[in-house]
């Protein structure tokens, strides 16, 4: 599979069109402050009206397969009860017309879009009350649309909205111990809370669909988990290399080892105590097994030394984004955060199929190019540090699929620029760049074409 990602609430725009309810990002971006530029998602990039030359674009650029979101308020517009038709419509119209042109749907469920109803009902993740509904969501999709879309992951990255949206509170639905930048919301408690009730959807959902849809319509489903890659400091270090180990337990293991083995990193249990709530025997039966493919974002990677465990820091790690030597793990992309580490992604994918011994889909790589939004048109469309990025990448990842590993797809993040989360329109993330000051137009950045030809001439990629 090759293809190319993106998310409802980052593209749709028709943010109140045709009976969408809102969610809680429409809440945050409207609230000023919440947005680096102040911007909103009420537009973003059109896709809810121009879907259709956009996948024209995508047909031109050779993609099998298309990554996309389901915004739950436009099809149940409180989050629970009576279904906005207009809305099932609106997506049958997007997978009936990427079929037409070859491209196979890839479905993400909740791709961190929750409905305001459900967070004004009951605080949504953070009640038992989320999981029946994110249930009956899940059905409704699955009944409407599963004859076609034959990939489905029920959340994309839980670590980033649990930690972003409840830790720090930097994004939807800006929850945090911090009352300089958040009115709700406790720190130390809330993340794990929320994880635990995404895990308890996310296996109510998969056997949801297993019991009632997968033997019929033949699809299959999962999670797609975030993770970057850490690296001990000090290689001859047992504190570093055990911290490391931490750092990747609170990161991935928080998510994949409930659901590939049933239970938390022992890591996680012994550092957080009776913070890290508890599944019962059934839940865990549950929970095991959950899965059909391995769903993976990675964007970079960094340098891990032991700390001391807090409550702030219960993992006990120290990032770094140099060696003991001083020197830069790589260059710095327009995110701070985002360090070019290509060898990182080769040693993940190393790591995951060696510990969960299942097939991976690289749900989203990417990155964004320092300055790019403040660049001349033609200037930003020669996007060669992204090129190489994709190119030093994408090389890691066949080395490691020629050491066993097996990895049955590749999205590029993104198709387009977008609405990036508390950034706003500031990063630049697309292949694909949206002219936001002249109508929205798109033009293809270099960075598209690298991609076609690099998957037209590597016949690498299995059929799942």
């Amino acid at each position: 599979m090759y293809g190319m990602a993106t998310a409802s609430y980052q593209v749709e725009g028709a943010w109140n069109v045709s009976g969408r309810g809102p969610s809680i990002w429409d809440t945050f971006s409207h609230t000023p402050g919440k947005i680096a530029d102040g911007s909103t998602g009420d537009v973003a990039d059109d896709f809810y009206h121009r879907f259709e030359s956009d996948i024209a674009l995508m047909s031109q650029y050779k993609l099998t397969h298309f990554r996309l979101s389901i915004s739950w308020s436009r099809l149940l517009p409180s989050g629970r009860g009576s279904v906005n038709q207009a809305g099932i419509r609106f997506y049958n119209r997007l997978i009936d017309t990427l079929l037409a042109y070859s491209i196979h749907p890839v479905v993400t469920l909740f791709h961190w879009d929750m409905p305001q109803g459900l967070e004004d009902s009951y605080l949504s993740w953070l009640s038992p009350e989320i999981v029946p509904d994110f249930n009956a969501y899940a059905d409704l999709c699955f009944r409407s649309f599963g004859d076609r879309v034959k990939i489905w992951a029920t959340f994309n990255e839980p670590l980033t909205f649990a930690n972003l949206g409840y830790g720090n509170g930097v994004n939807a639905p800006g929850r945090c111990s911090n009352r300089t930048r958040c009115q709700f919301g406790d720190s130390t408690t809330e993340p794990w809370i929320v994880g635990h009730r995404v895990l308890q959807s996310h296996a109510l959902a998969v056997q949801t669909y297993r019991n009632k849809y997968q033997q019929q319509q033949g699809g299959k489903i999962g999670i797609v988990l975030n993770s970057d890659w850490d690296e001990p400091l000090i290689s001859s270090s047992p504190d570093d290399v055990a911290a490391a180990q931490r750092g990747m337990d609170f990161m991935l293991g928080w998510w994949a080892d409930p659901i590939w083995f049933g239970d938390y990193p022992q890591s996680m249990k012994l550092a957080l105590g009776p913070l890290l709530p508890s599944f019962t025997s059934s839940e865990k039966k549950l929970l095991k097994g959950s899965y059909d493919f391995f769903g993976l974002n990675h964007y970079t990677s960094r340098y891990i030394s032991n700390a001391k465990q807090t409550t702030e820091n219960p993992a006990g790690v120290q990032g770094h984004d140099k060696n003991a030597n001083g020197v830069p793990i790589g260059p710095v992309a327009d995110s701070e955060w985002l360090i070019v580490v290509p060898w990182g992604f080769q040693k993940l994918l190393k790591y995951v199929w060696n510990r969960y011994q299942t097939p991976i889909i690289v749900t989203e790589n990417g990155c964004d190019v320092p300055n790019e939004s403040q660049l001349p048109l033609q200037t930003a469309l020669d996007d060669i540090f992204r090129v190489n990025y994709y190119r030093e990448y994408l090389s890691n990842m066949m080395e490691a699929i020629e050491s066993g590993v097996k990895v049955h797809g590749y999205f590029a993040w993104s198709f387009m620029d977008n609405f990036e989360w508390a950034d706003g329109y500031q990063k630049r993330f697309g292949v694909t760049y949206v002219d936001y000051k002249n109508g929205l137009t798109r033009y293809s950045k270099k960075s598209s074409s690298f991609l076609t030809n690099f998957f037209m001439a590597w016949n690498g990629p299995i059929n799942m």
